[in-house]
């Protein structure tokens, strides 16, 4: 009969399965994030950035009304939509974590890779 180590506390391999647990809920997190795809926007949605969790850009999309516009401005309508893409997937990433542990993560949080 395994007794606990201290009293009314978990044993050591207790601990060790908790920990197995939350190492494996987290590799299970992290391929959801990897397998996640945003949609970035800008410019009310004349410029579409698709991204994955991996802030792997998959698609562009460029509404042809813009290419009428100087490039300066059609660059930073792709800048934007990227960046937008970005702030989907760190809040995707905040929320799955929350859920995970239920601590609030902060903002600009990042998962080791």
């Amino acid at each position: 009969m395994n007794k606990p180590m201290f009293g009314d506390k978990p044993g050591l391999n207790d601990l060790m399965k908790k920990a197995q647990e939350m190492q494996k809920k987290m590799q299970e997190i992290q391929k959801q994030i990897a397998e996640m795809e945003v949609v970035g926007q800008s410019g009310g949605g004349l410029v579409k950035v698709t991204m994955t969790g991996q802030h792997y850009a998959k698609r562009v999309s460029i509404d042809p009304s813009v290419l009428k516009e100087e490039k300066s401005i059609l660059e930073d309508l792709i800048a934007a939509a990227i960046n937008d893409a970005a702030d989907k997937i760190e809040k995707g990433t905040r929320e799955k974590m929350t859920a995970l542990t239920g601590i609030k993560l902060p903002d600009g949080f990042n998962l080791p890779e």
